[in-house]
């Protein structure tokens, strides 16, 4: 079973479309489907020349972890090693160009062999990697393709995010992943052809900026970028292909991108021979829009814009990261802007780029976020293991219109006893810096605080809104809330978010029929014991956020319960809990509207 150009050649396979919308070629074969594998508990798979298999005996749906019921699999035990094995054969028609192999995510180290013979090795669980695999195959031949997976997230050297250290998932641990998780796909590229092609967009001068990178640079071509506006062509340059090459394109009556209206323009990239004859084609898009922080204001496209955002676990009941379709990828964005939402962080877990896609056609702003839970980075390896795939994904995300923030660690707790944790942070914060100046750094959200930040973010999940009031009041020295102020560095006057808070417990009667006792689900505070004291509670949570003028946005905990976690607004199969239209209006109020209705509380409380 593959898909040829994204059409099916014989049964319909799992999650079909083309992996990767900003950099699309027509021509390229899906791996998803039915591959076979083994576990290696032992890992003796090496000795036993596993890498020379022609297939195993039991089978597995690709791109679903081993344990997802999605897979076929369901294993929800630890997995420190495994094996997977699948045949390919390359067109005839691909021969004489480089044949790409891409994998979308492998969790945590994979090898790659060929025909038994080593051909890469990756390591990182949740950033994309490609192999050029072109020396490996030949015409007219079956080649077998064995992916050999090692993965320990209890080990504290590698990320791991929400993965549950314990056998069963607990409070917000959820079920491991492990193995492979997004599509595998392979697609012939010219030699001379474009390998990536970085898009900056600079509003205050209404002009993209290209920069491409080609393999065989030595090759003599050239290289062409169109930008349309729907069918009008508003941009078109050619220039000589090479990796020294930038390509700066103005836009007349340029039109911007935000979440009201998330407009888009299509780009079209054509790499051609000496001969004049276009050997490489890829369609990508762009959007114009500009990010900055003004003092303590979050800007887009020069007018202050307060962000409303969701927290988003990124897990499904029945493909754990990995969405049963590309329409469920959809639908949350969704669900998300129905209730009140313009924006996720996405929590603990690197998305899929179809995700970011829908993100950028719908209009939903992205915070860029890593699974650095379950990681002692202040250990070296796991330091290093962090630093390195970091780089990987901002290389993959960069040209998301969508994507406003990049924050690489959640609550860090280690204390600081020889200044590693200092140091660790502050490389993350220069290096995210270094490689994309456009976007602000949120270096760690919550916890304590080390090193250079541009949002400095708190969590709390005080539950009583007055006492909330009292906590996010600016202090006699007019100085935010800092929950760890002892372990932080001192609060330089760095824009302030609340990028957790909430995370109201409501278990509804459907799920208290679970099998998991009631007491084991997972939330914060005391259970509201009525719907509407539900509605009272967060609406005024959220009021005091909203009143509070140095606060420039919110993150709330969170859009779907997850497995033992129902703090939720929608159950784990995306269903509603509570009427939409409350909680939209609860969440999309006015400022002015949220402050007069703080005062009022608060002259309430004062009276009794």
């Amino acid at each position: 079973m593959i898909t040829i150009g994204g059409y099916c050649v014989g049964k319909t396979i799992p999650r079909p479309e083309y992996p990767r919308p900003q950099f699309e070629r027509s021509e390229w074969i899906n791996l998803n489907g039915t591959w076979t594998y083994q576990f290696d508990f032992g890992k003796s798979g090496i000795e036993n020349e596993l890498f020379k298999s022609k297939g195993f005996e039991r089978q597995i749906t690709v791109p679903f972890c081993p344990e997802s019921s999605l897979s076929g699999v369901n294993h929800k035990d630890f997995i420190n090693a495994m094996w997977y094995h699948r045949s390919i054969s390359i067109p005839q028609s691909w021969m004489g160009r480089h044949i790409i192999l891409h994998f979308g995510g492998v969790d945590y180290k994979s090898t790659i062999y060929i025909d038994g013979i080593e051909v890469f090795v990756h390591y990182g669980g949740a950033a994309s990697f490609s192999i050029d695999i072109t020396r490996y195959v030949s015409k007219g031949r079956q080649h077998d393709l064995v992916v050999y997976v090692q993965d320990d997230v209890r080990s504290g050297l590698q990320p791991g995010g929400k993965q549950s250290k314990k056998l069963h998932s607990y409070e917000c641990f959820y079920t491991r992943v492990t193995g492979i998780w997004q599509t595998v796909w392979l697609e012939p590229i010219a030699k001379g052809g474009l390998k990536s092609c970085k898009i900056t967009p600079d509003l205050d001068q209404s002009r993209f900026i290209f920069e491409p990178i080609f393999y065989d640079n030595h090759v003599s071509t050239s290289f062409s970028v169109t930008i349309k506006d729907g069918n009008k062509t508003v941009y078109s340059c050619e220039s000589v292909a090479d990796n020294s090459t930038f390509l700066v394109a103005p836009i007349k009556n340029v039109k911007t991108w935000s979440p009201e209206l998330p407009h888009l323009y299509k780009v079209l990239y054509s790499v051609k021979d000496v001969h004049g004859k276009v050997i490489d084609h890829v369609e990508s898009y762009t959007g114009m829009r500009k990010i900055e922080l003004r003092g303590k204001t979050f800007y887009l496209n020069n007018v202050p814009y307060y962000q409303r955002l969701v927290l988003d676990q990124g897990y499904y009941p029945d493909g754990q990261w990995t969405a049963p379709t590309d329409e469920a990828l959809k639908r949350d964005i969704i669900l998300a802007k129905n209730a009140g939402f313009n924006g996720a962080r996405l929590h603990q877990k690197v998305f899929e780029q179809r995700y970011f896609y829908w993100a950028d056609k719908l209009g939903y702003l992205t915070w860029g976020e890593f699974p650095s839970w379950e990681m002692d980075w202040t250990n070296p390896i796991a330091a290093r293991n962090m630093l390195t795939e970091w780089e990987e994904y901002m290389a993959r995300d960069y040209n998301e219109p969508c994507l406003v923030a990049w924050s690489p660690l959640n609550e860090t707790w280690m204390c600081d006893n020889d200044g590693q944790r200092e140091r660790f942070t502050n490389d993350l914060y220069f290096i995210t810096k270094r490689l994309d100046r456009t976007r602000p750094v949120v270096t760690a959200s919550g916890g304590f605080h080390a090193g250079f930040t541009d949002i400095y973010t708190e969590h709390t999940y005080e539950q009583n809104p007055m006492e909330l009031y009292k906590q996010l009041s600016l202090d006699q020295d007019s100085m935010p809330y800092m929950k760890h102020k002892e372990f932080s560095k001192p609060y330089q006057g760095e824009a302030y978010m609340i990028d957790e808070f909430g995370g109201i417990r409501w278990v509804t009667k459907m799920q208290a029929q679970e099998v998991a006792p009631e007491k084991l689900f997972w939330g914060y505070g005391k259970d509201p014991q009525s719907l509407d004291e539900y509605y009272k509670r967060l609406k005024e949570q959220v009021n005091v956020i909203l009143s509070m003028d140095y606060i420039t946005g919110f993150c709330y905990t969170q859009l779907v319960d997850a497995e033992l976690e129902k703090n939720g607004i929608y159950t784990y199969d995306r269903k509603p809990k509570f009427d939409m239209d409350r909680i939209r209006e609860i969440f999309s109020k006015s400022r002015s509207k949220a402050k007069a209705e703080v005062q009022h509380m608060v002259d309430q409380r004062n009276n009794q």
